[in-house]
């Protein structure tokens, strides 16, 4: 089953690290999030990916044009006839990667359906190129075949962007919450489509998120996956740093690869 991931945002929240480069390679401990997400992927069974380009996709397809060089030894002959050699394998070595120009200014469901012909199988997965879970992503597969819908999205507890406190008559604080769980439920990427899906997409301008999941609901063909553990997405520079702060201090719940 092939994973397409949207890598094609201007991310414009975070412009500290993405005046410069795609959001997808910004880092993380000194990787890319974008492999991060694929090794969360390949950790269970899943190595063949469909990359969404658009804003400085050139510098994704560059790294991974660079990564046997920049991850192994290697041995060059120089000179008309130039060679390398590599040494040794990379954990990274049976991962399949179609880099696809979706354009700079489409949407998500226009760049899913720009894809489609990249994409050979009954079902296929999709997720976005700046979140990061601890996802078993088998049961997520499991969930999706049990229900028999055309279309899984994994929902987790949403979280307050503020503190919440409750008041007294008078103006007394009673109670604080620092950034409390919600009971609201959101989306979080992370989909399992039917291949019948692409049919409810449009042009350029069909954002994924709007009427073609509004369409699958209202059919009822868009069923969600509860997952009660991990998700952050990197949407400002403060959530970068506290991402990097979890993978310096070795508590990064998501590295669930050896």
């Amino acid at each position: 089953m092939k994973v397409v991931i949207l890598c094609g945002g201007l991310g414009t929240r975070m412009r500290e690290e993405t005046e410069f480069r795609p959001k997808p390679l910004v880092e993380i401990g000194h990787r890319p999030i974008l492999w991060h997400i694929m090794k969360l992927y390949a950790h269970h069974g899943f190595h063949e990916f469909v990359l969404c380009l658009g804003y400085r996709g050139h510098m994704i397809k560059e790294y991974f044009l660079n990564y046997e060089a920049m991850n192994s030894d290697f041995t060059i002959r120089l000179g008309q006839q130039k060679q390398a050699t590599y040494h040794g394998a990379h954990e990274e070595q049976d991962f399949r990667v179609t880099l696809v120009d979706t354009g700079g200014e489409t949407m998500t469901g226009g760049r899913i359906k720009r894809v489609g012909r990249y994409l050979d199988g009954d079902t296929f997965m999709v997720t976005y190129g700046d979140g990061l879970a601890d996802l078993n992503l088998a049961e997520l597969v499991a969930f999706h075949r049990r229900h028999g819908k055309l279309a899984t999205l994994t929902a987790v507890r949403g979280q307050s962007r503020f503190g919440i406190v409750s008041l007294g008559d008078e103006g007394q604080v009673l109670e604080f919450q620092e950034k409390p769980t919600l009971e609201e439920w959101v989306h979080v990427g992370f989909f399992l489509f039917d291949r019948r899906v692409l049919e409810y997409l449009g042009g350029d301008d069909c954002i994924l998120e709007r009427e073609p999941l509004e369409r699958l609901a209202r059919e009822g063909q868009l069923m969600a996956y509860r997952h009660a553990g991990f998700f952050q997405a990197m949407d400002t520079y403060r959530e970068y740093k506290g991402l990097n702060a979890l993978w310096d201090a070795g508590q990064a719940p998501w590295k669930v690869w050896p």
